[in-house]
């Protein structure tokens, strides 16, 4: 798969991709990631890539001519059928289900904004949709752009040593992760569960699908009312309420 980055800090976007898993991918072709600066494509002395917004206030916005030049640039290094996203704080929430779609897809544009926005003439005219990380506001759309293709690398073919671990992350079947644990067996008086050192994979299994679903009721009810619970997954859920000493779904 093959990403576009138009960035006025090509750099900061550089510098992180080179590391861990995303950095492994692209060294054994799995993926490119590319990028375009608007400056390179300003037309005065002192590139200038933003100006003060028409009807007054605070702050700078992206000027539309440098801008419009770097997203065609980037966009003709792309396969036909890759969208051009926009990461803003209007766009829709970027999900475990997004970052799936998008990693079906034969490649994809990420334009990172800066100062107080994009001229939305630029929107408008070359942007098929917007994503956003969450409900606060960032610097610069560079760390919304990285997210999104770390995301995305972890489900391609071959990017992970094990297809499972994809498979098995949080979100993927709208439950949070259940607990990880490793050797040794006790550290600082708190030991492993019993049933993970056991070797019954069909207790483990059902110990862990148990964990997933109090985390999630814990931590994020909305994501229980979204999913729903499967056949058999109410009573496991109300196993770990008890256990846990909360109230398990309908409760009062």
């Amino acid at each position: 798969m093959k990403f576009e980055v138009v960035t006025l800090f090509p750099d900061m976007v550089r510098e992180c991709l080179r590391h861990g898993v995303v950095g492994r991918a692209i060294e054994r072709g799995l993926l490119s990631v590319g990028t375009e600066d608007p400056r390179a494509h300003a037309t005065d002395v002192h590139r200038t890539v933003d100006d003060r917004p028409y009807g007054g206030g605070p702050g700078m916005v992206m000027k539309v001519e440098p801008l419009a030049t770097a997203i065609r640039a980037a966009a003709a290094r792309l396969p036909e059928g890759s969208p051009r996203i926009y990461l803003s704080a209007q766009g829709r929430p970027f999900s475990q289900a997004e970052a799936g779609r998008i990693a079906a897809l034969p490649g994809a544009l990420l334009l990172a904004g800066r100062y107080e926005g994009v001229d939305q003439r630029v929107l408008d005219a070359l942007v098929d949709e917007e994503l956003s990380l969450g409900d606060y506001v960032l610097s610069g759309g560079e760390l919304p752009a990285l997210v999104v293709i770390d995301a995305v690398a972890r489900l391609l073919p071959g990017v992970l040593g094990d297809k499972a671990s994809a498979e098995q992350d949080s979100f993927s079947d709208g439950l949070l992760d259940w607990p990880h644990y490793t050797r040794p067996d006790e550290w600082d008086g708190r030991r492993v569960p019993e049933v993970l050192a056991g070797g019954n994979h069909a207790e483990i299994a059902r110990w862990r699908l148990k964990q997933a679903l109090g985390r999630t009721w814990q931590c994020r009810p909305e994501l229980i009312g979204q999913r729903g619970l499967k056949a058999g997954e109410r009573k496991l859920l109300e196993e770990y309420c008890v256990e846990a000493g909360i109230e398990p779904p309908g409760a009062g």
